[in-house]
């Protein structure tokens, strides 16, 4: 279980003209982990096409394979041959939410001991609560009460599942990780979530969507709970969407530059986050257009603040920070606590290196304030963060002398990006 690569800091392209560029963009992360999970547990063979490859989506493939289900990755399109799930193994999360807290549900169908350990940053992200569904469900899990990575799962072959209360304000991940398994469970599951809002609630209606197209029933009529009976889960070749949360830096290289980028492939309907994008993009004084050719966003070179809840959106928070630090009026960011346990402390990562650079931040409990500054180059660190290179790139096409530390972070979700953000740049 290792870092990732790290590499010499990276001198952001700083951009001379306004960009006009058309890009296309790598499979969802979320969709992809997701299909290969219901995928896994289905009754006969399917295909996930246009899947991501990546870090995250490699370590979803590499976890399920240790527990018997055959995933070729091939090609572009994965076929997926469930199996008899058994143990023991020993699964590698990287950073992965997905995999830390999607994978341990399925695990606890195995027969044997399945351990989880990741990356020294993912020892840190919040797993007690969906370790305790676990244990309120039967299944033996080996913590040593520290209620995070690293942990075994003891299978036996068969879960009882039922009812659970939780809290899932920490991640709406701890929820769909139940949800996805849930109907192979005896009794199927009946989770009620009981505290704060859970944070970004699109990823939630995708596992929903994910789950009814594979024919499993989900009843989600009443507020904060959800009902997934026992049953089969329907063997479905699926298509994955291009990740519309990595279209942020090239959406953000039209509004920086006063130029013109067209993202092909944009869906006109679906549940990904990423969607918000154009009514940020809009906030911000940008022209956007969706058309049969995708998602066309034009800027004017001159960014307007916002006061913006992203709590259902939290994955955009680095991206539209980064925006923010460059806009000729004040902004707030607000709604995002839950942020501090991703990939890292999000929140208090970005205020420390958006004023290293000189933009004028406050970090709130829940969020941040920005005025407008003038910038200045210097080391933008990322703590193997891919959405923290993401708004290092962003600041660096405005800002002299922006250097990205380790930007081969972004592979966790999309391969590739420093040379097509160099392309277009």
């Amino acid at each position: 279980m290792t870092e990732s690569p790290q590499t010499p800091a990276w001198p952001a392209p700083k951009a001379e003209q306004p960009i006009l560029a058309t890009v296309s963009l790598p499979g969802s992360k979320s969709l992809t982990n997701r299909a290969l999970v219901l995928a896994a547990l289905s009754d006969g063979p399917s295909v996930v096409r246009d899947a991501l490859r990546s870090r995250d989506t490699d370590l979803m493939a590499s976890a399920l394979r240790s527990l018997g289900v055959d995933v070729d990755t091939a090609g572009a399109d994965w076929s997926v041959r469930p199996g008899v799930l058994r143990g023991p193994a020993t699964i590698d999360c990287g950073l992965a939410g997905t995999v830390m807290r999607f994978v341990p549900p399925v695990a606890a169908l195995a027969n044997g001991r399945i351990a989880f350990d990741g990356d020294p940053h993912a020892r840190s992200r919040p797993m007690a609560e969906a370790l305790d569904a676990l244990r309120a469900f039967g299944v033996t899990v080996e913590d040593e009460g520290r209620g995070t990575l690293p942990f075994a799962v003891v299978g036996s072959g068969r879960v009882q599942g039922g009812t659970v209360v939780l809290d899932a304000s920490a991640s709406s991940q701890i929820l769909s990780g139940l949800l996805l398994a849930g109907a192979r469970y005896a009794d199927g599951v009946d989770v009620r979530h009981q505290g704060s809002p859970i944070p970004s609630l699109p990823h939630v209606e995708m596992t929903l969507e994910q789950l009814r197209r594979h024919g499993v029933e989900v009843d989600d009529t009443e507020p904060d709970r959800w009902r997934v009976p026992s049953g089969p889960i329907r063997a479905v070749d699926v298509t994955i969407e291009p990740d519309l949360s990595n279209a942020g830096p090239f959406v953000a290289a039209a509004l920086v530059t006063g130029g013109r980028v067209t993202v092909r492939g944009w869906p006109r309907r679906t549940t990904q986050a990423g969607d918000r994008l154009r009514g940020l993009a809009a906030a911000m004084g940008g022209g956007v257009e969706l058309s049969d050719e995708g998602l066309t966003v034009t800027g004017t070179g001159a960014l307007e603040g916002i006061d913006h809840d992203l709590h259902d959106v939290g994955e955009l928070t680095p991206v539209v920070a980064a925006l923010c630090a460059l806009a000729k009026s004040p902004s707030r960011l607000r709604g995002v606590a839950h942020i501090r346990g991703h990939e890292t402390d999000r929140l208090h990562a970005l205020a420390t290196e958006l004023s290293g650079l000189g933009a004028d931040v406050t970090e709130s409990d829940d969020g941040l304030d920005i005025r407008p500054a003038t910038m200045h180059g210097g080391v933008f660190r990322t703590y193997a963060d891919h959405r923290m290179a993401q708004a290092g790139v962003i600041l660096g096409l405005a800002v002299d002398g922006v250097l990205v530390e380790d930007v081969a972070t972004t592979a966790k979700t999309y391969p590739d990006f420093a040379d097509s953000w160099s392309r277009i740049i």
